[in-house]
């Protein structure tokens, strides 16, 4: 079957759903492969869930008519998802980086979607499966959408372009994040600015963070730029969008001008000067968007984190910041050197392996390690095997995992103690706060 044709039966059915768990009536379920799974056998069950078709590539897999046989599920899915975006003449911006992605994508949608019809990636689909479900769930009648886009390999974030094709685009910004699967910062740098040049083939525009290394030297090949950077005088720039860092003790607060040279403020829930860059993306975004400044406002104040982003959570009378989604070196450093500056009388680190560093891994353990003994914490507490040798030798308390450390944090008699979490996706330190 061509694009064209599944894409007539999409415009009837058009949930696309790839976990017959979660089929709805009416949907549409691709067959898509994994390594631990094969999507051609869960077909038939998602059809006696309610789906309408199943998309498969395997010909032993269809028993009837609703089940439509395609070479590769998976390609099928990614042609059909770029051929409903190309239904749409709207600012399609995409974002990617090291730091910040998800939380930058929340703020700009919040700034955005308080003045047009916005459709923003949910949660962290934001992969070659992630990309093409977040363009199909597109409503007719959309005004803007905004893609984030991940990547651990160089290729990723161009191939993710062509299935997107972003009329608009930025990162956030490049540090040691995947340095694995990139092979160092290099390839770091030359992975994500395949955003930027994709941008100048299409005659894109970049938004660039002038303050941010790197970016303004990989964006030079685009020709549509718009800059914007941290100012401690705001003015009416024709050069650049301008923001200031009011205050980040404990939440930053921000100001920036509108066209007639009025001040406003906004008071943010996010924790840290590093989520300045984050808050100051949206507001450049929002502005050159003619989002009125009294909804930029709104909107940066209404944005509560959630989803273990800089989260914080109050429980039995301590505090806790729990920013354990993920981690790299470059977060890392900024979490703990945030939390260091928070107002607290007592205070203890709880951190986790930071993975995907390849040959970095030791280095940047013993960097973390080091950084953190800096500190003026009342305890610091490492988890996982990457922190385990550079742990002892200095003295630090260790667990090997999270349910370790439970046992350990369970016993303990924690009142007004402020604590930082922050570990890699994989070692699930939110675990510790579960009763």
């Amino acid at each position: 079957m061509s694009t064209q044709e599944l894409y007539q039966l999409y415009l009837k059915h058009s949930k696309v759903v790839i976990d017959s768990r979660k089929v709805e009536s009416g949907s549409l379920f691709f067959a898509i492969k994994g390594e631990r799974f094969d999507g051609n056998q869960f077909a038939a069950a998602a059809l006696d869930a309610g789906a309408a078709y199943a998309v498969v590539d395997n010909p032993a897999a269809v028993q009837s008519s609703r089940y439509i046989l395609v070479n590769d599920s998976l390609q099928a899915l990614q042609e059909l998802a770029r051929h409903h975006r190309r239904q749409f003449f709207i600012p399609v911006i995409a974002i990617t980086g090291s730091n910040g992605k998800t939380t930058t994508k929340e703020l700009l949608a919040a700034v955005l979607g308080s003045h047009y019809r916005l459709h923003a990636t949910q949660g962290n689909l934001n992969n070659h499966i992630g990309v093409p479900l977040t363009l199909l769930a597109m409503p007719p009648g959309l005004e803007v959408a905004i893609i984030e886009m991940g990547a651990n390999h160089q290729r990723e974030i161009d191939f993710l372009c062509r299935i997107a094709e972003p009329s608009h685009g930025l990162i956030t910004n490049i540090g040691k994040a995947h340095l694995e699967g990139f092979g160092g910062i290099e390839g770091v740098k030359k992975g994500k600015s395949e955003l930027y040049r994709y941008l100048a083939e299409d005659d894109g525009m970049a938004f660039v963070n002038r303050d941010e290394r790197f970016l303004e030297s990989l964006a030079a090949p685009v020709k549509k730029k718009v800059f914007y950077r941290r100012s401690e005088n705001p003015s009416l720039s024709e050069r650049d969008l301008e923001v200031k860092l009011l205050d980040t003790r404990p939440f930053v607060r921000v100001a920036f001008i509108d066209k007639e040279g009025r001040t406003y403020q906004a008071n943010s829930h996010l924790i840290g000067a590093y989520n300045f860059n984050n808050i100051m993306t949206a507001v450049a975004l929002g502005k050159y968007f003619k989002v009125p400044c009294e909804k930029i406002v709104r909107a940066i104040e209404a944005y509560i984190p959630a989803n273990m982003r800089s989260q914080i959570v109050e429980r039995d009378g301590n505090t806790f910041v729990l920013d354990a989604y993920n981690a790299n070196p470059s977060s890392m450093r900024e979490a703990i050197l945030t939390f260091a500056a928070m107002e607290g009388q007592r205070k203890i680190v709880i951190l986790g392996d930071m993975l995907e560093l390849g040959e970095d891994s030791v280095r940047e353990h013993e960097r973390i390690a080091e950084l953190a003994a800096q500190q003026d914490f009342d305890d610091a507490v490492f988890v996982g095997p990457e922190f385990e040798a550079v742990a002892r030798t200095a003295g630090f308390r260790h667990f090997g995992d999270v349910a370790a450390l439970k046992l350990w944090f369970d016993t303990q008699r924690f009142q007004g103690t402020h604590f930082l979490i922050k570990g890699s996706r994989g070692i699930r330190l939110e675990a510790v706060l579960v009763n």
